[in-house]
């Protein structure tokens, strides 16, 4: 029996769980982002977009580090739809009207295989945003090219279902303030205790 059962009860894929990055480390990369982007964006006056509902938590963090003018808004698409592997991108809530002629920072918490995130990208330059920057949380290590890279990466995860600080399993657990990662497999006797 694989973790990947969606109707295992949530306790369940936090018990089997392995921590990947502690909530120590992962305010150290928020930290360094935010300085990264300050660096980078100070004066710019730019649209940060949060891509929900992941980089929420990421960016209710992240915002108050940011220590310049900036106007904030959101976009949602997915392609988890709260299962594990990905579908055909969903558009919930599209770019506001206000990219064009903008910088624009998308965040979001992590660069999987990177298709949300280039769809996003290509729709704010599509709608006339004059530069589209993004940082995530965490970038999966996959070993292959991506459609697209973060241009400000937190930290880096293996190439495993991971969930914590925004990211979810099964839409739970994105609550944690830590990252962790699923087994491939579990035995069913583990499972029962």
């Amino acid at each position: 029996m694989t973790l990947f059962d969606p109707t295992l009860p949530p306790a369940q894929y936090l018990a089997h769980a392995d921590l990947i990055h502690d909530e120590a480390a992962v305010r150290l990369a928020i930290a360094e982002l935010a300085a990264a982007l300050k660096l980078s964006l100070h004066d710019s006056q730019p649209l940060v977009l949060c891509v929900m509902g992941g980089a929420v938590v990421l960016a209710g963090q992240l915002l108050p580090l940011l220590d310049f003018p900036l106007e904030f808004d959101y976009v949602q698409a997915s392609r988890y739809h709260n299962q594990t592997q990905g579908q055909t991108l969903l558009w919930k809530v599209l770019p506001s009207h206000h990219v064009k002629d903008r910088t624009v920072v998308l965040i979001d918490d992590i660069l999987d295989e990177g298709h949300t995130l280039a769809a996003i990208r290509e729709k704010c330059l599509e709608q006339g945003a004059s530069r589209v920057v993004i940082a995530v949380l965490a970038e999966k290590l996959l070993g292959h090219e991506k459609p697209i890279r973060a241009d400000h990466v937190g930290l880096q995860v293996p190439n495993r279902y991971v969930f914590g600080c925004g990211m979810d399993v099964y839409g739970w657990w994105r609550n944690l303030p830590a990252i962790y990662a699923l087994p491939e497999q579990v035995s069913p006797a583990a499972l029962s205790g």
